[in-house]
């Protein structure tokens, strides 16, 4: 939680308003904690990073017209605590997510990220992913968020 809070500040201080007092929240990584979803980045004993991935297709996702009909996984809260940021940390993390849907045979990785933090776009589209559509978290903005799949 420490580590989102910072990354919502930092992102707001940048006038993107993607985190808030909503989300993330506890419940999402306990969730997350209790289904061994949650995976985290350690530098010198201190946890710096996060990434959750999981298999659950969240309600929101319905409506995408995904590239790939089954066998998927999700990216959730990637997040790089700001003072640590643009060392590739983030880069290292979606490293071992994809590595790690392809050993275990998934067919693609699933993602979305908000429209107005331009920075992620060109992160995840450099690294092979393909925007397929919007959704909207009304709790977190009127902006919608772009959903991205990155195929094997």
């Amino acid at each position: 939680m420490q580590i989102t809070k910072a990354c919502a500040k930092h992102m707001i201080n940048q006038q993107i308003y993607q985190w808030n007092e909503h989300y993330p929240n506890r419940n999402a990584f306990e969730n997350d904690v209790q289904r061994g979803e949650l995976y985290v980045y350690m530098q010198n004993n201190i946890c710096i990073g996060c990434i959750v991935i999981t298999t659950i297709k969240d309600v929101e996702y319905v409506p995408i017209e995904w590239l790939t009909k089954d066998k998927n996984i999700y990216i959730h809260r990637l997040a790089v605590h700001p003072k640590y940021q643009g060392k590739g940390i983030a880069q290292h993390m979606m490293t071992f997510a994809e590595n790690y849907a392809k050993i275990n045979g998934y067919s693609s990785v699933r993602l979305d990220t908000f429209s107005q933090n331009k920075r992620n776009q060109k992160f995840y589209e450099t690294r092979g992913y393909k925007r397929l559509g919007n959704i909207y978290f009304p709790k977190q903005s009127k902006h919608p968020f772009y959903c991205y799949e990155l195929v094997f």
